[in-house]
Formats: C-alpha cells, sequence, structure tokens
C-alpha cells in the first residue's frame, strides 16, 4: 500500500514558520518582562531563594526555546516519517533535560536550604 503524500504547501509552511516566530518574539518579550519582575522583588527573597528562583527560570526558558526550535523543524518536515522522528528526537531529548535539570535543581535547593555555611538560605 502506498503511504499518503505528506506535501504542505508553501504558502502554509511559510505562514507557519512565522506564526512560530511570531511566537517566540512574544515569549521572549514576556519572558524579559517576568525578569524584570523578579528582578524587581530580588532584594526581599532570601538569600538561596534567589539563586533557586533563577535556576527555575533559566530552566524554563531553555525548556521554551527548545519547543520552538522543535516546532520550526516540524514546519520543515517533508514527511510524516521524518515527522514522527522529530517528535521522538525532541521527546528523548527533553527527557534527558528535564532529568538533568530536576537534579540540578535539586541541588540548587538543598544549597539553599542548607546554605554554604550550614545555616538556612530561608531565615
Amino acid at each position: 500500500m502506498a503511504e499518503p503524500n505528506f506535501e504542505v504547501p508553501t504558502q502554509v509552511r511559510e505562514f507557519m514558520e512565522k506564526s512560530v516566530d511570531q511566537a517566540r518574539s512574544a515569549f521572549e518579550t514576556f519572558a524579559g518582562a517576568a525578569q524584570k519582575a523578579v528582578d524587581s522583588v530580588e532584594g526581599v527573597l532570601p538569600s538561596g531563594a534567589k539563586e533557586v528562583s533563577d535556576k527555575i527560570f533559566a530552566q524554563s526558558q531553555t525548556n521554551i526555546q527548545a519547543t520552538f526550535d522543535f516546532a520550526k523543524k516540524l514546519v520543515q518536515a517533508n514527511d510524516a516519517q521524518e515527522f514522527m522522528q522529530l517528535h521522538s528526537d525532541f521527546v528523548k531529548a527533553q527527557i534527558e533535560t528535564i532529568q538533568k535539570q530536576a537534579s540540578e535543581l535539586g541541588a540548587a535547593v538543598q544549597k539553599a536550604v542548607t546554605g554554604t555555611s550550614g545555616k538556612s538560605g530561608f531565615s
């Protein structure tokens, strides 16, 4: 049985690419505003909380950027097989990234709670 043709018209592909770019730009604007908001309360955060907050924010940005990159690649997929391979690769990479990030975040939280001098960074 012949595989169905998975041809995306050029105009549709260009529209999808533009949409991904616009979403990325909107996210970057939002992320910049969110970072400014976090920075504005920096002085009232306990000493270890800033580091944990920064790590969470950085990891979130990394994951969202990876998702935008994935979306951009999907737009370029030429057939269903390539689409599925891109999806599989993305999921595998994200699982590995999230596992690493969880470990790093756990270490940052532990450091914030215990502090480098043995006292709590949240007191």
